[in-house]
Formats: C-alpha cells, sequence, structure tokens
C-alpha cells in the first residue's frame, strides 16, 4: 500500500539526528551491543521503507521461480531510476560548465550499470520451461513498458517519440516522459558544453528539436580527436570523455545480457509485449549512445 506524503512526513520526524558525542554515550550504555528498544518506528525503516520494499512482490502464479523474475525485474528497475538521478545532477552540473563536478556523478553512474548489469545473474538459472510456468499469466506485460528504462534512454540521446505513447493513460508519468522527451538529454549538453569552450560545434546541431533523433555529427567527432590529443593531467574534457565511454559500455553489456537473456528463456519467439522479441532487441541495440565518442576512436 503507497504511503501518504504526510504519512512519509511522519516515519520522517521519527529519523532522529544524532551527533558523534550522543552515539558514543549510547555505546557506552550498551555496553557496546545494539539499541533494542524504539519509543517508535524504527529508525531503519523509517529512512529505508524495508517493510514497504518487501510488500511489493506479489506473485501471479505458485511457481517459486517467478518471485526471481519479479524481484530481479524490481531491483533492475530501482537501478534504472538511480542511473537517471545521476546522469541529471551531471547535466546540471555540465549546464554551468562544471566539467570536474560532473565527474563524481558520472563516475557513480557507471559502477550503477555494473550493478544493474550483475542483477541479470539472478535470472541465469531460467530455461523455456521455467518461463512457460508463468510466462502467459503475465498477459501483454513486458519490460518495453518500463517508464523509467524510457527516461534512460533519453538521457543517453536514445529519443523517439513512438515510445512515449503507451504512457498516454498514466498522466503524469506520460507528462513527465514528455519533458524528458524534449529536454536535451545529457549528450547534447556536453556538446553545447563543447561550443561553449570554443570548439566548431554546428549553430544547428545546438538550437533544433530535441525530441528528434539526429545523425552523428563529423564536427563533435573532430572535437573529440582534439580533446584526446591532449593527454595532460588537467585535460578534464579527456577524463568526461572516459566516464562517457563507460557508462555507453555498461548501457551496452545490458543491453546485450537482455538479449541472451530473451534467447535463452524464449530463443525466437515473440515478446509478451507484442514486439518480434529477441529480433527487436538486435535491431534496438544498433542505436548507439554517443556515437561521435566512438567514431574519434578511429581517427586517434
Amino acid at each position: 500500500m503507497k504511503t501518504t506524503p504526510r504519512q512519509r512526513l511522519v516515519e520522517r520526524s521519527r529519523i532522529r539526528p544524532t551527533s558523534a558525542e550522543q552515539r558514543l554515550a549510547r555505546a557506552v550504555a550498551n555496553h557496546g551491543e545494539p539499541t533494542l528498544e524504539f519509543a517508535e518506528l524504527l529508525p531503519y525503516d523509517a529512512y529505508v521503507h524495508a517493510s514497504t520494499l518487501h510488500s511489493l512482490q506479489q506473485t501471479l502464479s505458485r511457481d517459486p521461480g517467478e518471485m526471481s523474475f519479479l524481484m530481479v525485474s524490481q531491483i533492475m528497475e530501482l537501478y534504472f531510476g538511480l542511473t537517471c538521478f545521476e546522469l541529471r545532477e551531471a547535466r546540471e552540473r555540465l549546464r554551468t560548465d562544471d566539467v570536474r563536478g560532473a565527474l563524481a556523478p558520472l563516475r557513480r553512474a557507471g559502477l550503477h550499470l555494473e550493478g544493474l548489469n550483475a542483477a541479470w545473474r539472478g535470472l541465469r538459472w531460467m530455461t523455456p520451461a521455467d518461463f512457460n510456468k508463468f510466462r502467459n499469466l503475465l498477459g501483454e506485460g513486458s519490460g518495453f513498458q518500463s517508464a523509467m528504462y524510457r527516461h534512460l534512454e533519453f538521457l543517453l540521446g536514445l529519443k523517439s517519440e513512438s515510445l512515449v505513447r503507451p504512457f498516454r493513460r498514466q498522466p503524469q508519468v506520460h507528462a513527465e516522459l514528455v519533458e524528458a522527451l524534449r529536454a536535451p538529454s545529457l549528450w547534447d549538453e556536453v556538446t553545447a558544453l563543447l561550443a561553449r569552450l570554443g570548439r566548431d560545434i554546428p549553430a544547428e546541431l545546438l538550437d533544433r528539436d530535441f525530441a528528434a533523433e539526429v545523425e552523428p555529427c563529423p564536427e563533435v567527432t573532430s572535437a573529440w580527436v582534439e580533446i584526446y590529443a591532449d593527454a595532460g593531467p588537467d585535460n578534464h574534457l579527456r577524463l568526461l570523455g572516459e566516464a562517457l565511454t563507460e557508462i555507453a559500455d555498461r548501457f551496452d553489456d545490458w543491453r546485450h545480457q537482455h538479449l541472451k537473456a530473451v534467447r535463452r528463456t524464449m530463443g525466437a519467439k515473440v515478446g509478451t509485449g507484442g514486439s518480434a522479441g529477441a529480433a527487436w532487441l538486435r535491431r534496438s541495440m544498433d542505436r548507439e549512445v554517443f556515437p561521435e565518442l566512438w567514431a574519434a576512436r578511429t581517427e586517434m
């Protein structure tokens, strides 16, 4: 059951800030043992909402394997959201030309994507026979319908207006996706930053409809070739390029592992969401994240 804003405010009020001195006094009073008595809600649960999280696994079948499928999907949703959070923070930093400040959230995002990829291991046991025990109960439910994954794609510059359509009957979700679609992606902000720093970037690339897909730009590729030619320790743009490359690489890993998981559990069957399944995933992988960064490596 979802908590209301008032309930969340009450729960937050039960988290009592403490100082180092107070923690030391409590440890002395407890003789080094953990505190076992609390007058109100456990502070850990008030902060993490663990009891709420563990109430969200509502399977559709009695098959025990479905719990893995459901929970791994939920874990991935959390990682999608966490990665988006970091990429938005990096984007804000870049808008103010704070390249150095953008590196920390980008590096964290790369690590979160590693965690996202590791989640696939929890489903390696699943064979077609295992999946078929509950697959039909999913109806038309599909990971294709993940709004947070679309946010992640849009932030990475993989824009597609048609992919917002499934969310029209969820007004708030739809509005947020439309806003994300129309906003400059992280890569758009990187390109704008290069222009402000004197790189030769075409004006039409900077002033355009950000909801539309854009072809790789040779001038952006050339700018990155020049940036990488300076191997000095103070070249923060080069560090930015490497942090972005890591994110693109880890995101490609996730897409590849998704394809492998689909092939392992359902072969070439059509997807539950109406797509061609593995064939559709292969085509979607052709859309490259940060393409000029990869093209620059050919010209270096």
